[in-house]
């Protein structure tokens, strides 16, 4: 059955705003949980680095699943498995619980995250409506964060954070019937391409433009993960309270609302591999400054909306330019397969932190890599060829 897209796009933003809600508040966790089990920082940064590289790894099996069976089942599965990740946090143990939960977050992610969401929404949008659609989804995933962010500091103050792990995996458990708003199976990709999956995968394999997509993403997951896991704590550090944190997170996450859509208006208007290496080329500037002048709440504010608004734009260009190159029969699957590079980053820009704080007491040399890794991204994106494949120039 053909669902209207406005239902597609709004249960794919709805599915979207819980899971990179709830995965961006687990920063607020890291504090509370540390010391009450009496851990380093580098085990629980250890277990949202796992999360991150699971979730990495299962995006391409799980995109692939949603191109040839229908993304409803697959997201339905995800929101299980999410669900069962964070209960599984408050399991008793050393630290071991902290990577089961990564374990199953990240499985659950394949599944209800952006691989899975924007190949489905990127097929049922026009070729002319479809960066503004993308984009949408992406803002679902940023009011996500705006909301989840507040309800997830509420939960800790009041009930703890063992009982507020319970409270949330609840609460993602809404997934499982929003999945139904985008089931379907999809049209036979072979048919409507002249390509197996096979043949799609490797085409992308020996394309110089995918690769550096991949390289270019990398730095986007780096960080986002380093960010979002270890604010809190950097600012604690400093001897500011958990509000602020939690302040400066969700003010990412409102800012990232406009960032997202106005991101993915640009990729429409302008090349988007040019609006991403600004974007990057932006994002260096951003960390800069923030090291170079004196912190304060001001500042952290001022820093978090600043890079609010760039924090997931990245996502429609980039999910963009795959279905620009490549089209759109495996979308789920090609962009599973750059999302890889993503969260590989990811895996790094969270567990790294934590390894150098444990080592060297200090996130100062983190903040320098997230400044040199921008400009590489930056790099990455000019040379990439923003032009359809020639197969698809002569369909």
């Amino acid at each position: 059955m053909t669902r209207p897209l406005w239902i597609v796009i709004l249960c794919g933003a709805a599915i979207m705003g819980l899971a990179m809600g709830f995965r961006q508040s687990l920063g607020l966790f890291l504090n509370p949980i540390s010391i009450e089990l009496g851990i380093g920082r580098e085990r629980f940064a250890l277990g949202i680095g796992v999360m991150n590289l699971i979730w990495g790894l299962a995006a391409p099996f799980a995109g692939a699943l949603a191109d040839r069976f229908g993304a409803g089942r697959v997201a339905a599965v995800g929101g299980l498995s999410y669900a069962t990740g964070l209960a599984a946090i408050t399991l008793s143990g050393g630290g071991g619980q902290l990577l089961l939960g990564g374990i199953l977050i990240g499985l659950g992610l394949s599944g209800a995250g952006f691989s899975v969401i924007l190949g489905t929404v990127g097929r049922a949008a026009p070729p002319e409506k479809r960066s503004q659609a993308l984009g949408l989804v992406s803002v679902g995933g940023s009011l996500g964060q705006f909301l989840a962010l507040p309800y997830s500091h509420f939960l800790i103050d009041g009930l703890g954070w063992a009982v507020s792990l319970i409270v949330l995996a609840g609460t993602a458990l809404l997934i499982v019937p929003l999945a139904a708003g985008i089931a379907g199976k999809p049209a036979n990709q072979q048919e409507a391409s002249g390509q197996t999956m096979k043949q799609a995968f490797r085409e992308a394999c020996g394309n110089r433009s995918f690769w550096l997509l991949n390289a270019g993403f990398f730095v986007c997951g780096f960080h986002l993960a380093f960010v979002a896991v270890h604010l809190p704590a950097f600012l604690a550090d400093r001897g500011f309270g958990p509000w602020l944190a939690a302040t400066a997170l969700t003010l990412v996450g409102i800012c990232n609302i406009i960032g997202s859509y106005g991101c993915g208006l640009l990729g429409a208007r302008f090349p988007k591999k040019d609006v991403l290496s600004l974007l990057y080329l932006a994002r260096a500037a951003i960390f800069a400054l923030f090291l170079v002048v004196p912190i304060s709440e001001a500042s952290v504010l001022i820093f978090s909306a600043a890079i609010g608004f760039l924090w997931l734009g990245t996502v429609p260009l980039t999910s963009g330019l795959v279905a620009h190159i490549f089209g759109t029969p495996y979308l789920s699957m090609l962009f599973g397969m750059v999302f890889f590079g993503h969260q590989f980053g990811g895996f790094l820009g969270a567990w790294l932190a934590g390894y150098l704080y444990d080592t060297l007491a200090s996130y100062d040399a983190m903040w320098w890599l997230s400044v040199a890794l921008g400009l590489a991204s930056a790099a990455l994106h000019w040379p990439i060829a923003e032009k359809p494949l020639p197969r698809l120039a002569v369909a």
